[in-house]
Formats: C-alpha cells, sequence, structure tokens
C-alpha cells in the first residue's frame, strides 16, 4: 500500500505488475523504453487519453480520434460520428480489382487501409488492392478535383475510371501538390 493507503489495483484496476513499483511511499509506473517514470495515477489518467483501433495507437490528430479501444474504424466512427462530418481531413487512394483490368476507382475515406478492408468483404477473393494513398487537409475537395481531371481526360463510370494507376497516381498527386502550394501561399 501507499502512504494514502491504496494498493496498485486502485489506481489502475488493469495495472501490469512489471511496468509499477512502490518506491518512497508512491506508486510509479516505469517505462523501460523511455527510461522515465510518472506517478500511477498520472500513467493512469493519460491512458484514458489515448484511442487504439486493432491494437494501433493513433494520434490525437487523426479526425475520428476519442479516447478509448476499438476493433476498428468502423466501430470508432460511429462513436465518433460528429468528429467524421466536421473533420475534412483524411486520405484519398487508388484502388484497383484484376475483376476490372484497366479501370481504377479514387474515392476517398479517414483511413485508406480500413476502407480497403471493407471493400475485401463484397470480393470472394479479397482481391482488391490498395495501388495508392495521399493525406490531405481535405479529403473531398482533392477527391472531388481528382475525379474531374480524370472525367475530362478517361472514360468515367461513378468514381472509377479506365486509365493506369500511374496516370490516375500523377493525377492525384498533382492536385495535393497544387493544393499544399495554395495553403503555404495563403
Amino acid at each position: 500500500m501507499d502512504k494514502h493507503g491504496r494498493t496498485l489495483t486502485d489506481i489502475v484496476p488493469n495495472a501490469r505488475a512489471d511496468k509499477y513499483i512502490l518506491e518512497e511511499g508512491e506508486w510509479w509506473y516505469y517505462n523501460k523504453n523511455e527510461k522515465t517514470r510518472r506517478r500511477a495515477d498520472s500513467q493512469q489518467a493519460r491512458q484514458k487519453t489515448k484511442m487504439w483501433v486493432n491494437g494501433k495507437y493513433i494520434s490525437k490528430t487523426h479526425p475520428l480520434h476519442k479516447a478509448g479501444i476499438y476493433k476498428g474504424f468502423e466501430e470508432a466512427a460511429f462513436s465518433s460520428l460528429q468528429n467524421f462530418k466536421d473533420s475534412p481531413q483524411g486520405q484519398v487512394y487508388i484502388i484497383t480489382n484484376p475483376a476490372w483490368e484497366g479501370w481504377v476507382k479514387v474515392g476517398m475515406a479517414v483511413d485508406a487501409v480500413d476502407r480497403a478492408g471493407n471493400y475485401q468483404t463484397s470480393s470472394p477473393y479479397r482481391d482488391y488492392e490498395l495501388a495508392h494513398i495521399v493525406d490531405t487537409q481535405d479529403r473531398r475537395a482533392t477527391e472531388v478535383e481528382t475525379h474531374a481531371r480524370l472525367g475530362d481526360l478517361f472514360e468515367q463510370r461513378n468514381e472509377w475510371f479506365k486509365c493506369s494507376v500511374e496516370k490516375a497516381k500523377r493525377i492525384m498527386d498533382d492536385v495535393v501538390k497544387e493544393e499544399k502550394q495554395y495553403d503555404e501561399a495563403c
């Protein structure tokens, strides 16, 4: 017990004993990698502000950030729907499928890898491939401009374009580059 009469599990219910030690009447959390220590109650408070998706830490700057532990971004999105609607940040991606040779899909998502996983459920062969991903401050604007430029040059069916991945990448990268230049100039 510490000087306040608390056991470690009073402070951190699921504490790993190898990470905590009682010193000077206080429970301390030790981070062996960073060679730092902090009070156990401070560590517990800090953990409550973090977000984990499928075992991966998600930065607080992520548009869907909401403290907690989630199985996937879809679960996190529904619990953070207001953040999703309000935040323009995210990714624009190019995805392909060998069933539609010569066609590419340009889409947007908060997290393109997570979105690609959702596509796999609609294919018995699980053969959708992410060909390119760009991070953008306004995923909707980037997607719209990329669609417009591709649509001027290639056959289009909704978000699918009959062109090579390389040509679509080049156009998407140009859109992102121009947006960054514009943002820096403003």
